[in-house]
């Protein structure tokens, strides 16, 4: 890389067009100008300029230098000025969660991105171990968690709870009388269900219900946003935390029928331990815990 100070003399020498004017300017004396030129030149293997007594000219690498030396220069004004305005509705925004979470936070991040034209959001939905590995090798600016990282180079605050729910069509909101009424049905599979199953069901029909792996599978959905499809049309039922139910489009076709022992998933929101937030990011939890609010 070129040497940042050796570039500096140079565009501040083709500005001034004059040794001892270029000195003065940057509080050197003319031989040092001279010798930091000498050096960049050493550096590139070519003169930069040519010199006609006490005038002088730009080679075709001093021109390109000097372009490059303008421009490593406005880049730094605009980096200082950045840093000075720590605007909310500029710059990039990186934050993970679950896929059912992202369903619901999306909107709400959509909203503030329509009138910042200036701000990059990037929401990525990702498995719980992606969640806290990417936080800790910077991928993410904040993650929502189901527990607390438990790390000591993050630090997360509780943003609430969700409910874990049974899904059903609209039409039969009536709670099952017993694990057989679901088995009836047939269960809309998807990556989570096994676990979300023998979580919920396990809980309400100790009796019956057989564990995941021998449920009856109506169908399997593997895309978030879809899981709750068939059961909006009559087919089957589906377990879902409350997020990916009352983000869903025909959210009306859909009932959550309680059982009597219900089950809540915590909500935190992590990030690095120590690093100060900008306004973005500050901004960002903000709209985070707003989504969170809707779930209680």
């Amino acid at each position: 890389m070129l040497n940042a100070t050796w570039l500096e003399t140079f565009t501040t020498l083709c500005e001034t067009g004059h040794f001892t004017r270029a000195a003065a300017r940057l509080n050197m004396t003319q031989p040092g100008v001279s010798q930091q030129l000498r050096k960049l030149e050493d550096q590139l293997g070519q003169p930069l300029i040519a010199r006609q007594g006490k005038r002088f000219t730009l080679t075709p690498a001093g021109e390109t230098v000097f372009a490059l030396g303008r421009a490593r220069r406005a880049e730094e004004e605009r980096l200082r000025e950045t840093i000075a305005r720590d605007d909310r509705d500029r710059g990039t925004v990186r934050i993970a969660c679950s896929g059912s979470f992202a369903m619901l936070l999306g909107p709400v991040l959509m909203g503030w991105m329509r009138d910042a034209p200036e701000l990059v959001v990037q929401l990525q939905a990702a498995p719980a171990a992606d969640l806290r590995a990417g936080l800790l090798d910077g991928r993410f600016d904040l993650a929502v968690l189901g527990a607390d990282p438990g790390h000591a180079r993050l630090e997360a605050e509780p943003l609430g709870r969700e409910e874990l729910c049974l899904v059903l069509p609209a039409a039969a909101a009536t709670p099952p009388a017993g694990f057989a009424d679901l088995e009836a049905r047939g269960f809309i599979a998807h990556p989570d269900g096994a676990a979300y199953a023998d979580d919920l069901l396990q809980a309400n029909f100790p009796g019956s219900y057989p564990g995941a792996d021998r449920m009856r599978i109506r169908a399997h959905v593997n895309q978030i946003g879809q899981i709750p499809a068939p059961v909006a049309q009559g087919i089957g039922y589906t377990l879902l935390p409350r997020s990916g139910v009352e983000a869903f489009a025909a959210r009306d076709r859909l009932a959550i029928v309680a059982l009597p022992e219900r089950r809540w998933h915590p909500l935190w929101l992590a990030a690095r331990r120590g690093r100060p937030l900008p306004a973005r990011l500050h901004h960002a939890r903000r709209l985070i815990a707003q989504a969170a609010g809707r779930l209680a």
